[in-house]
């Protein structure tokens, strides 16, 4: 079993309230972790370019440069370094929105810290353990994702998506013919825990759908009602 030497790891905390800033710098640091503290966009995106950091913890109302537009310009650098974004705005928009610019996890203000740090030791775990396996293409009928670099097709037609939509599809793909459930795509994917009073994974599910099916004749995702989601080739 693999033991995450945290020491190891470097942390990016861009957040415009001091006090709180300090504090997750002192806890973070407390657990092992080295931890640089930028209090506004522009601040977190020099540092970005000049540093490397194994996880970024990114506020959404930062001065300068916002934390989606700063989320988004990380993902431009293709850089896949993982990103939790802290904020006060808890709504399904808000969430998605952040998704969507390419967070990988979403943490609500006021929080515990504990479940902070649970969440960055999932992301870096993740992270050290993520191997392509044996090929980086992944098949399902004319559908094609490559892994390293992100291009999916459907025959000879492009498919554009947003980072979150790629992990759902990729997590899909490795389970072709295999249903999985809500729960398994939200800890999956999301690397969060089930929460039943929301839709985030219906939602992007219809994203999909919309872009990998609807302009094709034959469909490949699937809803088994009461189980979850199945990606498969065959009619069902």
């Amino acid at each position: 079993m693999h033991i995450l030497n945290e020491d190891l790891y470097k942390i990016l905390i861009v957040e415009d309230e001091i006090k709180i800033a300090e504090s997750l710098k002192q806890g973070l640091e407390e657990n092992g972790f080295v931890v640089d503290v930028c209090n506004d966009g522009n601040c977190g995106l020099l540092s970005i370019e000049q540093n490397f950091y194994h996880l970024i913890i990114l506020d959404i109302n930062l001065p300068s440069i916002n934390g989606y537009e700063l989320c988004k310009l990380i993902r431009q650098r293709n850089l896949q370094v993982p990103i939790i974004m802290l904020t006060a705005l808890s709504s399904l928009r808000d969430k998605l929105e952040g998704y969507d610019t390419g967070a990988d996890d979403y943490i609500i203000k006021p929080f515990e810290f504990k479940e902070l740090l649970m969440k960055i030791r999932v992301l870096l775990r993740r992270t050290l353990n993520h191997k392509i396996p044996e090929g980086t293409i992944l098949r399902a009928g004319n559908l094609e994702i490559n892994l390293e670099s992100k291009e999916v097709k459907r025959g000879e037609t492009t498919i554009h998506l947003t980072m979150k939509e790629f992990q759902l599809l990729e997590y899909l793909m490795r389970n072709k013919n295999h249903i999985v459930s809500r729960a398994n795509i939200a800890i999956h994917v999301w690397d969060i825990d089930f929460d039943t009073n929301t839709n985030v994974i219906d939602v992007y599910i219809s994203y999909l759908r919309n872009k990998i099916d609807k302009p094709f004749s034959q469909k490949l995702i699937h809803t088994q009602v009461g189980f979850g989601y199945i990606l498969s080739e065959n009619q069902l």
